[in-house]
């Protein structure tokens, strides 16, 4: 509890670039190569569609994402950079999701291919979706990180987290690890756990976000491991 203290006390004594510089852009960054390494990993033709596509989109966001990092100061950030990025992450996804449309198609209609090699098609759209959204709920969330640092915008954002009921609204900023458990947790329970959404448009996208995760479970690796046995 005394740590637990000390740690809200050192919240509120940092400043706005204090908090910014708090939230660095590389996990982002990490995310999506990790997404990248993942892809590429896996044997020739697990999935379906035509091999370039998803790694080349997920090359490009995090291109994008690079290139939107500030050099120097968060104030730098510009704006049409962070659309950039944000309309590449809105690519990744929905060329996840088309690779998961192929991959059912593919069962439905009796595809032949072993069930190891399904559940690791299966285990790579997954993983890559909460990959991409973590970054989506990121760069989404308050205008992105720069404005959250800033406190060019006072929440409520777009989600609610549990830790304002202890120090506020105004001295504690999630980073990108929150909304990688976020997303993570929507994937698992498919719906939201400690942070509620609060926007329409946070609730569509974490909708979509589960149907993806639910399907990929319940209809991929449910026939895969009935495969297996």
């Amino acid at each position: 509890m005394t740590t637990h203290r000390a740690e809200i006390e050192a919240d509120l004594e940092r400043g706005p670039e204090e908090l910014a510089a708090a939230d660095p852009f590389w996990p982002a960054q990490l995310a999506v190569l990790a997404a990248l390494v993942l892809y590429v990993a896996l044997p020739d033709k697990l999935t379906l569609g035509p091999d370039w596509l998803l790694p080349t989109a997920e090359g490009l966001l995090l291109a994008g994402l690079m290139w939107a990092s500030p050099f120097r100061r968060r104030s730098e950030v510009k704006p049409w950079r962070r659309i950039t990025a944000l309309f590449l992450t809105g690519f990744v996804a929905a060329v996840n999701t088309v690779s998961l449309g192929l991959l059912i198609h593919f069962v439905v209609k009796g595809g032949r291919t072993g069930g190891y090699e399904l559940v690791l098609s299966g285990a790579e759209i997954w993983v890559t979706a909460v990959l991409i959204y973590a970054v989506a709920y990121w760069e989404l969330d308050g205008g992105g990180a720069t404005e959250r640092g800033l406190g060019r915008r006072k929440p409520p954002w777009g989600f609610s987290f549990p830790q304002w009921v202890d120090v506020g609204w105004s001295h504690w900023r999630p980073m990108f690890v929150d909304y990688l458990y976020l997303s993570f947790t929507n994937c698992t329970a498919f719906s939201p756990t400690d942070t509620m959404p609060l926007k329409p448009s946070m609730k569509l996208l974490m909708l979509v976000q589960g149907l993806t995760a639910l399907v990929t479970i319940g209809v991929v690796v449910a026939r895969a491991i009935s495969l297996l046995g």
